[in-house]
């Protein structure tokens, strides 16, 4: 055997055992093995993704499950894989296009874009399972699965056929959250609220048959008087049981507008009268369905003001009209005062812009099977590390609402669902849609959906959906999901309810078809300040950098050992470095036994001669 170097090199030292264990197949997963099974899906990265430190602190957990699970003498079965990213990767995309070419999707037509967005994922996706093993993982690549893959898009489209035949998916026009900068809906899962500063704007509102006498109302977002169809007390408030049942001016796109009286309203907030804009909030549209209230929507798709009928604000972006009503308001003197004010406003999950509520055309699903997902939970057939989580998820399911699940991007799987051109007397009235997997036999006839599904309607199918028959018979369930907190809701209970919906395991039983048997949380890896890591604040190292400087071993043991359970890290540099350091200790401890000589095969060593002194 050749002396090993007197300096520990990683760059040389890792790629080649990595490339000596893909060659020995040592990752591989044997379906007719006898031993018994353990098997972890990886959390599918997007395609157009590259390595972050919460992959590095996500796969070491995973790799470390599956390496013990392997000395232990189980099957080991870690599959790999990518997730197609609708809104993300079309985003990229779209970016790319204009920079590059100053053309937009709509200039190119969505034949033509889908064909541009498969050439850029040719050419750009995929960086990040490269990354993965570099970083050592020690996945079966062999069973590599893309949430696009042919056969993946036929199941997508099997569940949505499936659940539409049993009235869980249905089309209707409700209150949706809508993103301007997307231009698409989202789920209440995809909202973050987060507090922000603004003001809130004292406007008065003439009552008709008593001029000049003004009813004051409190609201943050004026830019949508014009949008109001009525304003609203509530019924024990003794100031204004006169004024219910009469008319007050709206002061923008002048107008009569009724005074209600509803419960909903809180006396203590503003000065206890709420104008009502139906088509612009959710509490506001459920009031004015109470009232039979008319909807008005003052707001575009990509989030500008909509309003012929004031000039002043028409096509102005909605925070520019915000402050420009103010100003009309105050010339007009219909703008009593204005006080600094802090509240919470939903924000995209996707964009970062704030949301707008806002009624729209949509399809939803009513989620089967909620009562078993708890179930399953509370029974421990799956158990969560932290145990904590197990409310958190718990309260998600208890008051759970409807899903939307269509998005208004052209990337992702389209929606298997077709519209008659034309109403033909043939034709049964009541066939106002199609839906199945393969077209309408007169296709020509009809012209199919042009949304396509939420990324997490095929994200939920992930865990068995990724696995043929046989894989599927001897690894499902999975042993652990290793994931973040912070998608519990997109992707952990979800998958739960489509194990227990669709019954990918052995027999009918809940325990046969659960998508895994534990779920460990990680942490949140956090800088020294204890800021979450973002490009924005500079404070979120390249882990390829890290890597390169201290090995891969070093960067995964380092981050390792300051990983608690569960509990958010405060990310160090100088933790990796001591990463290194161990690494180069076992290197040298090598050398120090290279240096007495070839050990001996057969040693023959009386137990009472070995002392505990001698290590």
């Amino acid at each position: 055997m050749p002396e090993l170097p007197k300096t520990y090199d990683p760059k040389t030292v890792e790629p080649k055992w990595y490339q000596r264990w893909l060659d020995a197949d040592a990752f591989h997963a044997d379906t007719k093995s006898t031993k018994p099974p353990f098997s972890i899906v990886i959390p599918p990265p997007n395609i157009t993704g590259v390595l972050t430190l919460g992959h590095v602190l996500n796969t070491t957990i995973q790799d470390i499950l599956a390496r013990h699970a392997r000395m232990q003498g189980r099957e080991v079965m870690w599959l790999p894989g990518m997730d197609h990213a609708g809104i993300g990767t079309q985003t990229a995309v779209e970016k790319w296009l204009l920079k590059n070419e100053g053309v937009t999707r709509r200039d190119l037509g969505r034949e033509e874009f889908l064909r541009r967005v498969l050439e850029w994922q040719d050419k750009h996706g995929g960086i990040i399972i490269q990354q993965l093993k570099r970083l050592g993982c020690s996945c079966d690549w062999s069973r590599q699965r893309y949430t696009f893959d042919a056969d993946y898009i036929r199941a997508v489209e099997r569940v949505f056929v499936d659940l539409y035949r049993k009235k869980l998916i249905y089309r209707g026009r409700r209150m949706i959250n809508w993103d301007p900068a997307a231009q698409t809906a989202l789920s209440d899962e995809e909202v973050i609220s987060k507090p922000q500063k603004g003001s809130l704007y004292f406007v008065r509102y003439e009552v008709v048959d008593e001029p000049g006498r003004f009813l004051e109302v409190a609201t943050t977002r004026p830019e949508t008087i014009m949008a109001d169809t009525a304003v609203a007390v509530h019924p024990n408030d003794k100031r204004y049981t006169d004024l219910v049942g009469k008319q007050v001016w709206r002061p923008l796109a002048r107008e009569e507008l009724p005074v209600v009286a509803d419960e909903a309203i809180d006396p203590e907030f503003g000065t206890g009268v709420l104008k009502v804009t139906p088509a612009h909030d959710i509490v506001d549209f459920e009031v004015g369905q109470r009232h039979k209230l008319p909807i008005i929507d003052v707001l575009t798709e990509n989030g500008r003001i909509n309003c012929p009928a004031v000039p002043e604000l028409h096509g102005l972006d909605r925070f520019e009209a915000r402050k420009r009503a103010a100003e009309i308001l105050q010339e007009r003197g219909l703008l009593a005062k204005t006080e600094p004010y802090e509240n919470n406003v939903g924000f995209s999950d996707r964009s970062e812009v704030p949301i707008e509520p806002r009624i729209s055309e949509q399809w939803f699903l009513r989620y089967p099977k909620t009562k078993e997902a708890l179930a399953v939970v509370r029974e421990h057939l799956i158990r969560f590390y932290p145990a904590r989580w197990e409310k958190v998820y718990a309260q998600w399911l208890e008051n759970i609402q409807d899903w939307c699940i269509s998005r208004q991007v052209w990337w992702g799987h389209r929606i298997p669902a077709w519209y008659p051109k034309e109403r033909s007397e043939v034709r049964d009235q009541k066939a106002e849609i199609y839906v199945g997997i393969e077209p309408p036999v007169d296709a020509e006839n009809w012209r199919q959906d042009e949304d396509t599904l939420d990324t997490w309607f095929s994200s939920w199918l992930w865990a068995y959906e990724t696995m043929d028959p046989e894989t599927r018979a001897k690894f499902y369930p999975t042993s652990v999901l290793v994931t973040g907190p912070d998608i519990i809701f997109f992707w952990v209970a979800r998958m739960i309810i489509a194990g227990l919906e669709f019954k990918p395991g052995k027999s009918e039983r809940d325990q046969d078809n659960i998508p895994f048997h534990d779920v460990f949380l990680t942490g949140i890896i956090r800088d020294k300040q204890g800021r979450k890591m973002s490009k924005s604040l500079g404070n979120s190292p390249d882990p390829l950098d890290l890597i390169a400087k201290y090995g891969a071993d070093g960067l995964r043991f380092g981050l390792m050992r300051i990983a608690p359970s569960g509990q958010d890290i405060r990310f160090d540099e100088k933790q990796i470095e001591e990463g290194r350091n161990f690494a180069t200790k076992l290197w040298n401890l090598a050398r120090f036994r290279q240096m007495h000589g070839p050990s001996n095969p057969n040693p023959k060593l009386k137990e009472s001669e070995l002392s505990i002194y001698a290590i």
